[in-house]
C-alpha cells in the first residue's frame, strides 16, 4: 500500500504474528507501546507477538519486556 491509496494519517489495526504481521484494518502507522511514537508500516522492525505490542526500535522492545518480566534473568516477585 502506498501513501497515495486513501488511508491518510490514520493507524493501521494489525495482528503481529512471527516475523510477519497481518494487516486487518489499513492505515499508514503504528503506535510504539513503550513511547507513544507513531511508527509508519514500512519502519516496522519491532513488535511482540505474545503482547500484540508493536516497538518503534530495539531498546523500546527490552524495555517492554522488562516491565512484562520476560527476560531470561528476571526473577519474577
Amino acid at each position: 500500500m502506498n501513501r497515495f491509496e486513501g488511508s491518510g494519517s490514520r493507524e493501521a489495526k494489525i495482528r503481529y504474528l512471527d516475523g510477519d504481521y497481518q494487516l486487518q484494518t489499513s492505515g499508514s502507522h503504528v503506535i510504539c507501546a513503550v513511547t507513544g511514537v507513531q511508527i509508519p508500516l514500512d519502519e516496522l522492525r519491532y513488535w511482540s507477538v505474545a503482547r500484540q505490542e508493536a516497538y518503534v526500535d530495539a531498546a523500546a522492545s527490552m524495555e517492554a519486556d522488562k516491565r512484562a518480566g520476560t527476560l531470561p534473568n528476571q526473577r519474577r516477585a
